[in-house]
């Protein structure tokens, strides 16, 4: 509650700032590209059997990457120049500074991820078999999910080829940083081949399989977003805007499902939990008003 409270003074004190503005504003929207990303994470299954008579653990790891995605989004910004918002009349110097609050939404898909990993089986009552084995290659993992991310961005401009229309130059890189909340959500399938024994000890083990699909989950995080670009002011109040993004969070999302290949007992209730970091690189083009 005391996160939620603070994001929730953070946001009103970033619209109040960038409501008021009357100077140098802008509104923007952009369309791009977000590149793939490598990741990978270790997590466990835990079957959870009806009367616990049995248990099995399975410890899995993946490793491959997000896939490229379209993103979208739109920024509401403002620059700090002289004749100020808010009617300050703020230092020359201060013309560099500004101030932008970005809204981008893409997909996180993850395809046919391979796992590797240890399955651990064992009788509980009475605790009279045990077994476990390792496998390079025990099956594959995919996700669908998105990321929708709200950045409150500080920036610093130069500008270059000024002109009796844009005196602070139509050519305007740009750079900035700043905190941001991501709302995710992942919704993955696992379909594994391990080695299982039956129950009876007496037997060798067989080979069993597990398959899930947990469902939906969704995590609401803090991150770190950068930002730098070209912007190029073809009138005095349309730009033109080429940037680059950066985007990391470390989200966590949690799966309560149901074993639906548990060689014992069919239908076993199972969570597991991952725990992915994302590094969101992306390229987009976007055009701006001035006001």
């Amino acid at each position: 509650m005391k996160k939620i409270g603070v994001l929730a003074v953070v946001v009103a004190m970033a619209f109040l700032f960038v409501g008021v503005a009357s100077a140098e504003m802008y509104v923007e929207g952009y369309i791009g590209g977000v590149l793939p990303t490598t990741i990978g994470q270790s997590f466990t299954v835990v079957d959870q059997p009806i009367g616990q008579i049995a248990s099995q653990r399975d410890h899995l790891r993946y490793s491959g990457s997000v896939d490229a995605a379209v993103l979208g989004g739109v920024k509401l910004g403002t620059w700090f120049v002289p004749e100020g918002f808010a009617g300050m009349n703020y230092p020359t110097w201060m013309k560099y500074l500004g101030f932008y609050t970005d809204f981008s939404y893409q997909n996180i898909n993850v395809r046919n991820q391979r796992l590797g990993g240890t399955d651990q089986y064992s009788l509980t009552i009475p605790k009279v078999f045990s077994t476990s084995a390792s496998f390079l290659n025990a099956g594959f993992m995919n996700s669908e999910g998105m990321a929708a991310t709200w950045a409150f961005m500080f920036a610093g401009r130069y500008g270059f080829f000024a002109d009796s229309e844009v005196p602070f130059g139509r050519l305007q890189p740009y750079v900035a940083v700043g905190p941001a909340i991501m709302f995710s959500s992942m919704k993955p399938k696992l379909n594994t081949q391990f080695l299982q024994a039956p129950p009876n000890s007496a037997n060798p083990p067989v080979n069993g399989f597990m398959q899930m699909s947990p469902g939906n989950a969704s995590s609401t995080d803090i991150a770190l977003a950068v930002d730098a670009g070209i912007r190029y002011m073809c009138l005095k109040n349309v730009s033109v805007d080429l940037s680059f993004k950066w985007r990391h969070a470390a989200p966590s999302y949690s799966f309560s499902g149901q074993d639906l290949a548990n060689l014992t007992f069919i239908g076993a209730p199972a969570t597991f939990t991952l725990h992915p970091t994302y590094d969101l690189f992306s390229f987009q083009l976007g055009a701006a008003y001035h006001f």
